[in-house]
Parts: C-alpha cells; sequence; structure tokens
C-alpha cells in the first residue's frame, strides 16, 4: 500500500469511529443497537487478555489456515490441468459453471449434517468457498502466458511439461497468489460463519453468536466482529507485501 493510501485509509476508519462515537453518545441510535465506539474498543482491547477468546481466535484460525491450504492443493493443480489442456477444460466447464454459483453459506447446513458441525464441515466450507477464486486465477494467468516464450522452448525441442514447469508455472504465479490472497478473505468469512451455524465448540463465530443471545452482549458481539475485520486486515496485508515481495517484477 501506497503512503497515500494508508493515509486515506487510516483517515477513512478515523471517520468512522468518530460518527459511530457521535450517535452512541447523542442517543441518535440507541446503545443496544450501536453503543459507542469507544465501548467497543475498549472491550476489544479486554478480549486480547481473555485466555477463552484468544482460544476462539486459535480455532478459527487453525480451521481459516486449513481450509485455505487445501484449497491451494487443489485448487492450483486442477486449474494448471484445465488451463493446460483445452479438451479437460471444456468437458468441466459446464460443471464448474454449475457449481461456481452455489452460495458456500447455502451448503453449511448441509455439510453439517453430514460431517456434524466439528471442524471437518468448517474445513469443507471453506475448501468450496476457496476453491474458486484461486482455480479460476490460475486459469485466467495461463492464458496470459506469452505464447512466444512457449514456442521457443517447443522450438529448442522442449516437451508441453517442460515447458508448462519452465515457462508457464513461473509466469503464471502472480495470479495464484492473488487468487490466494482473495480466498483468504472468502476463507475468514466462511470460518466464522460457518461456526456461527454450528452453535457449539471454539471459534469467533461461535463467541458472536453465544454474545449476541444474552442481555447486554451486543459489546462483546462488536468487540469481536472488530478483531474478526483486523485479523483480516492483517491477512490481506501480510499477503500483499509477500505478494509484491516474491513477484514484484510483475507489477512493473
Amino acid at each position: 500500500m501506497t503512503k497515500s493510501g494508508l493515509i486515506l485509509g487510516t483517515a477513512g476508519i478515523a471517520l468512522v469511529v468518530a460518527a459511530s462515537e457521535a450517535l452512541g453518545r447523542a442517543g441518535i441510535v440507541h446503545r443496544d443497537f450501536l453503543p459507542p465506539a469507544s465501548v467497543i474498543l475498549t472491550r476489544a482491547g479486554e478480549l486480547a487478555f481473555d485466555p477463552l477468546f484468544r482460544a476462539d481466535v486459535a480455532a478459527t484460525l487453525t480451521a481459516w489456515g486449513l481450509g485455505l491450504l487445501i484449497a491451494v492443493g487443489l485448487a492450483v493443480p486442477l486449474g494448471l490441468l484445465l488451463g493446460s489442456v483445452p479438451p479437460v477444460g471444456r468437458a468441466v466447464t459446464t460443471i464448474v459453471e454449475f457449481l461456481r454459483p452455489i452460495p458456500s453459506v447455502a451448503l453449511i447446513p448441509l455439510v453439517a449434517m453430514m460431517l456434524g458441525a466439528g471442524l471437518g464441515m468448517r474445513i469443507t466450507v471453506i475448501v468450496y468457498a476457496a476453491v474458486w477464486p484461486i482455480l479460476f486465477n490460475t486459469v485466467y494467468g495461463l492464458r496470459e502466458v506469452d505464447p512466444l516464450a512457449k514456442e521457443t522452448l517447443r522450438a529448442f525441442g522442449f516437451g508441453e511439461a517442460s515447458v508448462l514447469l519452465r515457462v508457464s508455472l513461473p509466469a503464471t504465479l502472480p495470479f495464484v497468489a492473488t487468487g490466494v490472497r482473495m480466498a483468504a478473505a472468502v476463507a475468514l468469512i466462511l470460518a466464522v460463519t460457518a461456526e456461527m451455524f454450528g452453535g457449539f465448540g471454539s471459534g469467533i463465530g461461535i463467541f458472536i453468536a453465544q454474545a449476541a443471545n444474552y442481555p447486554g452482549g451486543i459489546d462483546d458481539t462488536l468487540a469481536a466482529t472488530v478483531w474478526a475485520g483486523l485479523i483480516g486486515l492483517a491477512v490481506n496485508g501480510l499477503l500483499a507485501g509477500g505478494e509484491r515481495r516474491l513477484f514484484g517484477w510483475a507489477y512493473r
């Protein structure tokens, strides 16, 4: 992120916090629905020292990390196959286009019935949601590979496997990295949402769902939501920084 982008982003956050504080203090929005921002942020700070909440965060990050890792392991090879072997790509296009629009959230009750509401269910829906950005970015990246570079290697007697590994895959990796960054945000959303549907165990989503069910729990609900947002912001920042460090040549 550029310096100006960081300044504007910080200003935007400060504006939202100030508006929330003003609305809460003025009583324009009832405190039961929107407490002042200072109350929410104070409670968020307290949760950082709560071992039970830290265990919830660890549980969410575990499901998120495992689901994202499996999604990468599935989507990248499949994307390379679909993008480099056109007949296979055409054969599965109908199936892919049928499955892709199905909302991942809509599958949670079905998967919960099949696998229970534990870690397996959460990982399954995370994988389903996270596969698509990585898969389509991989396929798109293969289509953008310079054909002259591939033909040059073929002219020197390299086979298709060598062309894929020496030219296509390196050129596609920046697209894969972008897909992983997009999928990481989707995976975090599904991790929290699946926990909320699960109803028991550990996780930020379960903490939010339980807090919403007791009087005065709005402070905990919004404070945990702040933490979910901060985690998402941190993950995106780390992945974006790593992306630019590893593939800076692709952004010049």
